[in-house]
């Protein structure tokens, strides 16, 4: 069997761009931080509430939790154990309608919250500190009022989803 007289051009061709293509500058992200060094575990405590919506704290604080240790870039360990504790206070809750149907019920509220957030070092020196932190969702509204509720629930999981992935961003990312 002959091979094609440009063969050899092709193969070294091929070669040289995939040698390229791997010189590129091609990196994985996500996994530099800009925190302090000895800054490698955090504390999440619950939320403190400051509003009158009963364990609004607790999706809150769960957010927080579930974006620190999925992130893995630092441990997410007990108040003891950490060089850093992140602590939260809600500080804001308020739902109210804003789009209504033609015989004047409400078809969709929006949820707005805001949160302080402070990262304070093992001895309690205040790290970094952000102060009305806010974010909103909105939901349909229902006839069911056990559905209003479920959707609100769902609305205020997705604000601390929100604000716990913007904070973590800021930890490693703004220190």
């Amino acid at each position: 069997m002959t091979l094609p007289q440009n063969y050899t051009s092709i193969v070294t061709v091929t070669f040289l761009c995939l040698f390229l293509l791997m010189g590129c500058g091609y990196q994985m992200v996500g996994k530099e931080t800009h925190i302090p060094p000895g800054l490698n575990s955090v504390a999440i405590p619950t939320f403190k509430n400051e509003t009158f919506e009963p364990g609004i704290e607790i999706p809150f604080t769960q957010a927080f939790l579930t974006e620190f240790i999925q992130d893995k870039r630092v441990n997410v360990v007990g108040r003891t154990e950490a060089s850093s504790v992140l602590e939260g206070v809600v500080k804001y809750f308020r739902i109210y309608s804003v789009s209504y149907n033609a015989s004047g019920f409400a078809t969709e509220y929006q949820t707005d919250v805001v949160l302080d957030i402070t990262l304070k070092d093992r001895a309690g020196k205040v790290l970094w500190q952000e102060k009305d932190f806010s974010e909103h969702a909105w939901f349909r509204a229902s006839s069911s009022g056990l559905i209003n509720e479920a959707s609100k629930q769902t609305a205020i999981q997705e604000a601390g989803r929100l604000i716990a992935g913007r904070i973590r961003n800021r930890f490693f990312y703004n220190f």
